[in-house]
């Protein structure tokens, strides 16, 4: 925790600058938000918010460059230097029709009744750069020193007016290592506030979760989720995972299992989601297997896959970001022994593709951590996979058609042949010639073996 004087040293002389011209205008302004509660928790404040008793158009025209971002709220955006701070007038609000957003607002002139609507404590301290004065009616620092998350004024109606808030709040618990007050939680699993947070858009629920895969151990956020009722309204089918038994191998259900998985990874937004969802399918394959009497190591990947696909696409996921995910989760299971082939490893990379290795191998060495039972032969067996893939990768092995010798357009011109399947069917051929015999990986040799190909209607 730093000390106040931190807080006045840290403002950016831009900040400072629009605080000044506030004043010169007659007005005031206020450094308000996260940016406070970060510097006073000794992190680097991302953004700088101002607030001010001057009403939107005034600040417009206070300012050389200033874009009405939000002006019906009250926020405009002031550009200094090329960078922008949001600058918004003092407000009450109305209710909140929509669990979001309030359907009307009052502006105001005092900084007290503005910060009563805010959130949590800790983010309802306001710092007067140029009297160098903080404003702290609700004890957010005593709050920010014990860690402890509590809402401002009454819980059940903060989170009544706002379903983000409850999120907010199993994010702000991960990623500030806060406890949150024993009212504030009872109230964020209450109806009223699960009825609101089921209003929230999946855009910004996507959003909330990748902040919360940043923190040091993102399963605290995510077990909120769970006890709260947000998980179960979000992601049903990860609560399946609680209760559902592992093999002998695992310490955890499903569910722990995840969460050590996930806690283990590396900072990687995109693997601590991957790890999220990497055993989803668990539960469903199990159901498949009792029904059918037939359950194999891989259906599980597959059945997580299409349900990774799902979860991803309901959360609005970006394209890229939603495939990558569902080929980790698709793939993730990594049965490598000692005694594979260069052959067999050659296979695994083209089955798995090299851009997803480095991923898939850091899940690998998460899942055996997760499993909560002794796993030095498994991590020793993922870092000899990883050696002798890039040890075959630094040979130039041949992992797709792109990596042959020869490609289609030569093919169709020394076999005479059309644009065809066949031309297709021919080069996968060629592709597992070489898998087996890198040598053969010369334009002779594999014009020779495609001219055989060409000839075998089998092929």
């Amino acid at each position: 925790m730093a000390d106040n004087l931190a807080i006045f040293a840290a403002i950016p002389e831009d900040v400072l600058g629009i605080c000044q011209r506030l004043r010169d205008k007659g007005k005031r302004g206020w450094v308000v938000g996260g940016c406070v509660r970060d510097v006073l928790l000794g992190r680097t404040a991302k953004d700088w918010d101002v607030a001010t008793d001057a009403h939107p158009e005034e600040v417009l025209s206070y300012f050389r460059k200033v874009i009405p971002t939000g002006i019906k709220h009250g926020t405009v955006t002031v550009v200094i230097h090329g960078k922008p701070y949001e600058v918004t007038t003092l407000r009450g609000e109305g209710a909140y029709a929509d669990g979001r957003r309030p359907t009307e607002v009052c502006f105001l002139d005092d900084i007290t009744e503005d910060l009563a609507r805010r959130d949590f404590t800790i983010n309802a301290i306001a710092v007067d750069p140029l009297e160098q004065r903080i404003i702290d009616p609700f004890d957010g620092e005593r709050d920010l020193r014990d860690r402890l998350l509590r809402a401002v004024g009454d819980p059940s109606k903060r989170f009544a007016e706002d379903g983000l808030r409850i999120l907010r709040g199993a994010r702000f618990a991960a990623v500030l290592g806060c406890a949150i007050e024993p009212k504030t939680f009872a109230a964020m699993s209450e109806t009223a506030a699960i009825a609101t947070y089921a209003k929230v858009s999946a855009e910004r629920i996507h959003d909330e979760w990748r902040k919360a895969l940043k923190a040091p151990v993102p399963s605290v956020a995510f077990e909120i989720m769970r006890t709260t009722g947000m998980l179960a309204l979000t992601c049903p089918e990860l609560v399946e995972g609680v209760g559902c038994e592992q093999n002998r191998w695992h310490a955890f259900d499903v569910w722990g299992h995840t969460m050590a998985v996930m806690d283990a990874c590396e900072d990687n937004v995109l693997l601590r989601l991957a790890a999220l969802l990497h055993d989803v399918g668990k539960p469903r394959s199990r159901e498949f297997s009792d029904k059918t009497k037939d359950y194999t190591f891989y259906h599980h990947e597959a059945i997580g896959a299409k349900m990774a696909e799902a979860i991803l696409r309901r959360l609005r996921a970006s394209n890229d970001d939603r495939e990558r995910i569902v080929e980790l989760v698709r793939h993730h299971l990594i049965c490598y022994a000692p005694d594979w082939t260069d052959a067999a490893v050659r296979r695994w990379l083209r089955r798995v593709t090299p851009p997803l290795t480095e991923d898939l191998l850091a899940l690998g060495r998460a899942d055996a951590r997760g499993k909560g039972k002794p796993l030095a032969e498994d991590l020793t067996r993922l870092d000899e996979l990883r050696d002798r893939a890039a040890a075959l990768l630094a040979a130039g092995a041949a992992i797709g058609t792109r990596d042959l010798a020869l490609d289609g357009r030569t093919l169709m011109d020394e076999l005479r042949l059309p644009p065809s399947r066949r031309i297709g069917d021919i080069l996968k051929a060629l592709v597992e010639l070489v898998t087996d015999d890198p040598e053969a990986n010369t334009r002779e040799r594999l014009l020779e073996e495609a001219r055989r190909l060409a000839n075998d209607p089998t092929v």
